[in-house]
């Protein structure tokens, strides 16, 4: 079992950077394929970009790549992600996700354990 609490979300103007963190706990957090989330008002729940147990592989969703950056900290059990050259349509509230194994997935159901969110609103 894994706890997951997202944390650095607020409001920006657009063309801000912003770093998110997410901090793990209850369970070893080097075992686990890690992601990011995000899901705007109304909209459903869309993928991010996802992180190897290693941090060695990422994978980002078309409209953020170049823009936003997934990392991991596993002797602080932390993921992260920075996001530089933001947009109003980044704005949704993010979600950290956790699932134990090796293989990298973009689909929501995929994953076992999640955050509770943290907002991030980017004005124009």
């Amino acid at each position: 079992q894994v706890q997951l609490e997202e944390s650095g979300g607020g409001l920006v103007q657009a063309g801000d950077s912003l770093r998110l963190s997410c901090a793990a706990s209850g369970s070893t957090f080097s075992t686990y394929t890690m992601a990011w989330f995000r899901q705007a008002s109304g909209k459903e729940r869309d993928f991010v970009a996802t992180i190897s147990r290693t941090g060695d592989t990422t994978y980002y969703a078309g409209s953020v790549k170049g823009r936003f950056t997934i990392s991991r900290d596993n002797a602080k059990n932390t993921m992260y992600l920075q996001m530089n050259s933001l947009k109003p349509e980044d704005t949704a509230v993010y979600y950290c996700a956790a699932v134990p194994g090796p293989v990298l997935k973009t689909s929501q159901g995929y994953y076992h354990y999640w955050g509770q969110g943290t907002q991030v609103t980017v004005s124009s």
